[in-house]
């Protein structure tokens, strides 16, 4: 692996956290690599991901300015970073982002790239590009819609306002808002604890499904759930169930 993260390996996730904190953990090119390191081996080997700054005050301070300020129109084109956010948006099992502190800028978008978000009551979410004279590029102009509504996205994308942890759980920006750091990370693994218990498999497909364009329904249902009714697991954990109910 790239430098920037420290990883854990779980048998059923990936715990990693992220690792400069003379930076704040700004998000730079060799972060990135790192996160496509990490992306590759989800890839091969899916699991659940649990992505977090740690508990010490700050998740991400954004990307990092001395290397944005000299990129040009082409490192532009290229998507550095909306490229390997892209990549943790689609991977094939499910993701949480833990929060505690900042998440602005290129960090909120890294947040926003996962599919739930746990976070302290210090945290905080923004989007600033527009005073640094450049729009929210990494996947907040439609991530943040798609979580906030349209008129509240364009409001913090426009104004660059910061949003505690209470008004970001209010407006459905965070799953959950603990108010001890110590308790933040238990929180993540706990959401992950949870969707453990289900099957792999229909965890997978149902991620896929719900991240699909609306264009790919019903169909995409209806072959997800043909492959599930065929699977052994299904027939497996319909069984205990009824044996269970007539058990009482």
């Amino acid at each position: 692996m790239s430098t920037g993260l420290r990883i854990e390996e779980r048998a059923d996730r990936l715990v990693v956290t992220l690792d400069r904190p003379e930076k704040r953990n700004a998000i730079d090119a060799d972060l990135i690599a790192a996160l496509h390191d990490v992306c590759a081996e989800l890839e091969a080997r899916p699991r659940m991901l649990l992505l977090t700054g740690g508990t010490d005050g700050i998740f991400a301070g954004g990307a990092d300015i001395g290397q944005l300020r000299e990129r040009g129109r082409l490192d532009a084109l290229a998507a550095i970073n909306m490229a390997a956010f892209a990549r943790i948006r689609a991977l094939p099992m499910p993701t949480v982002a833990a929060v505690d502190g900042p998440a602005l800028g290129g960090g909120a978008e890294l947040a926003y790239a996962c599919d739930l978000r746990v976070c302290t009551e210090r945290a905080v979410f923004g989007q600033p590009e527009v005073r640094l004279g450049i729009l929210a590029g990494a996947g907040a102009t439609h991530r943040l819609p798609a979580l906030v509504g349209e008129a509240r996205a364009k409001e913090l994308l426009f104004t660059g306002r910061r949003v505690d942890a209470a008004e970001a759980l209010r407006i459905g920006l965070v799953n959950q808002v603990v108010a001890a750091p110590e308790a933040l990370l238990p929180a993540a693994h706990e959401f992950i604890d949870e969707m453990a218990k289900g099957s792999a498999l229909a965890l997978r497909l149902t991620k896929l499904a719900v991240d699909a364009p609306a264009a790919a329904h019903p169909q995409l249902d209806l072959v997800s759930q043909a492959v599930l009714f065929e699977d052994e697991e299904k027939h497996h954990r319909m069984t205990e169930f009824l044996e269970r109910r007539r058990g009482r």
